[in-house]
């Protein structure tokens, strides 16, 4: 075990041999942290939380009461092997929060990236990959093998199929069934998940220039009305595009999908 100087650890919470627990650490009581674990500077676990498993928390990050860090996997497959659950840096982590380490299959690695907001009861399956930036609203659930990337809104009591991504920029709305793949900076809503528009508002308040949400406005109708398959028309446009924005959409649609695109109506 090792625990830094400045570390606070309450006396009612449990710290297993093997943890390793950084600068200005604070754990509260009831906590435990298993023999696995290791905390970077900064970190606070309050009372009742647990973080166990071979797991890695970022400087800074916070994790509430009643949640359940590092737990081995619900699937049926996993047989005991070593996996890991990463966590960034400023994230949190609230109450009833569940995040499981990875499994052998699916490349042994669950991810959070930084800066994270992860709302009461929302899930994180095993080897789900989480990029920066992302908020999942509460009780929703994130299945196995799904990629989120940075700056993805997970809206309220939404849950994300096993194996799909979701492009950066995108935002899910509350109650969705997402079960295809969500191109960057779309808008998705519906109870089974329709690809509904861009993330205007989320364009407008990163900043982006108008010029880029003309770009990408007049991407989303060549990939809603134009000629061919749907990977053709993405072809067509990234050969003509100048915008980054709408290559980020192009690239996303070019690379290989486990489940197929949510597409325009």
């Amino acid at each position: 075990m090792s625990i830094a100087a400045t570390a606070e650890i309450h006396p009612q919470a449990v710290v297993e041999d093997g943890a390793v627990i950084g600068e200005g650490v604070t754990v509260g009581p009831f906590a435990v942290i298993g023999p696995q674990v290791s905390l970077a500077e900064g970190v606070t676990v309050k009372s009742h939380a647990l973080v166990t498993g071979q797991t890695s928390v970022g400087p800074g990050t916070t994790i509430f009461s009643f949640a359940s860090v590092g737990e081995i996997p619900q699937d049926l497959k996993f047989a005991g092997e070593e996996t890991r659950l990463e966590i960034g840096a400023r994230c949190r982590i609230r109450e009833h929060v569940t995040l499981n380490t990875g499994t052998e299959g699916g490349g042994g690695l669950t991810r959070i990236g930084d800066d994270c907001l992860l709302m009461t009861g929302c899930h994180v399956a095993h080897d789900a990959i989480v990029g920066d930036r992302v908020i999942i609203v509460n009780h929703s659930a994130v299945a196995g093998h799904c990629r989120i990337e940075d700056d993805v809104i997970i809206g309220g009591l939404s849950g994300i199929h096993q194996w799909v991504r979701i492009g950066r920029g995108a935002i899910i709305g509350a109650v969705t069934m997402v079960t295809h793949d969500v191109i960057p900076h779309a808008l998705v809503q519906a109870p089974r998940g329709e690809l509904d528009g861009l993330n205007l508002v989320g364009l407008k308040r990163k900043g982006v220039a108008r010029g880029d949400i003309t770009a990408l406005r007049a991407a989303f109708q060549m990939l809603k009305q134009g000629e061919g398959a749907f990977q053709d028309r993405a072809s067509r446009l990234a050969a003509e595009t100048e915008s980054d924005y709408v290559r980020q959409i192009t690239d996303f649609i070019l690379s290989p999908s486990d489940r197929g695109f949510l597409t325009p109506k």
